[in-house]
């Protein structure tokens, strides 16, 4: 018989961090855009911001990372908002409202869920989508 596994401790996800290539643009975006309010700045390189019971930090790689950036055009992650039905088609008014180029508007997905894609600043895909 094998020993219990220490990681079936885990819960739940409580933060999610976006190294970041340029701090100013994803800040004025995340915050400006999408709206997140900002929870607290611990550094010029490290910010987070509060979405339900979870955290997104925006950081500069640096003390635990020292990773090359992900090159320009190149998604290094995905994140999926979830919202209401109505509230998919504001977020993408809110968008174009910006400026923000949509990869896909939105759309019914035949899986059940109404979807809207579209990038961050760093290139990274966003999601918002709501059960349908």
């Amino acid at each position: 018989m094998n020993p219990p596994n220490p990681f079936q401790a885990i819960r739940a996800i409580d933060y999610t961090v976006i190294f970041v290539r340029d701090m100013a643009a994803m800040r004025r975006f995340y915050e400006g855009v999408l709206g997140l309010p900002l929870v607290r700045e611990l550094s010029p390189g490290w910010i987070e911001y509060r979405i339900g019971g979870n955290t997104l930090a925006l950081a500069r790689p640096g003390r635990t990372a020292g990773d090359v950036p992900t090159p320009q055009g190149s998604a290094s992650l995905q994140l999926a908002f979830k919202v209401s039905p109505p509230e998919v088609d504001a977020c993408a008014a809110e968008l174009v409202r910006h400026g923000v180029a949509l990869v896909e508007p939105p759309t019914n997905q035949s899986f059940g869920h109404r979807t809207l894609f579209f990038r961050d600043p760093d290139g990274n895909l966003l999601e918002v989508y709501a059960e349908i």
